[in-house]
């Protein structure tokens, strides 16, 4: 028959691995939390770029250098778009996110949606450096189109 303090000794070890097992828990949420925060952060910077673009598409003599500058923001920062999705940082009850469930079930097509983006970005900033008002303004609206497309896809849609 074992003893009070075997019985004892078992018992905080049980505490201390149910413990771990919550901290750890708790340690992932954080972790998944953070990525979220960071790819919301990524996405805010390459919306404010293509804000900027849409806002110079109104002005009569396009700005193609600058349209050209913020098309390099939207290409450079979706080459790490996939990256933005770890195992765990999808919506759950512990972590908050517009991301569809897609983005992990579907992650073949996902990555081929970003690197849709990275393709059509990069034909902005070589578009928008040749100086093509037309040009500019359709490789523009087919930019835009790639994100719409993820959006509709993998995106849960905005709340109006």
């Amino acid at each position: 028959m074992p003893s009070a303090h075997m019985f004892n000794a078992l018992k905080v070890m049980t505490f201390v691995l149910a413990l771990g097992a919550v901290g750890g828990s708790a340690m992932a949420a954080i972790d998944a939390q953070d990525a979220v925060k960071a790819r919301v952060d990524h996405f805010k910077t390459m919306g404010r770029a293509f804000k900027t673009i849409r806002d110079g598409m109104g002005n009569p003599a396009l700005d193609n250098k600058m349209i050209a500058a913020q098309a390099t923001i939207i290409r450079d920062t979706s080459a790490g778009v996939v990256s933005w999705f770890p195992a765990g940082s999808g919506p759950s009850a512990s972590v908050k996110s517009d991301a569809k469930p897609e983005v992990w079930s579907d992650a073949a097509g996902f990555a081929k949606a970003a690197q849709k983006l990275q393709t059509e970005s990069a034909k902005l900033v070589t578009v928008a450096n040749a100086g093509d008002a037309d040009a500019i303004r359709a490789q523009v609206r087919a930019t835009g189109g790639t994100c719409k497309g993820c959006h509709d896809t993998y995106r849960v849609p905005d709340k109006d």
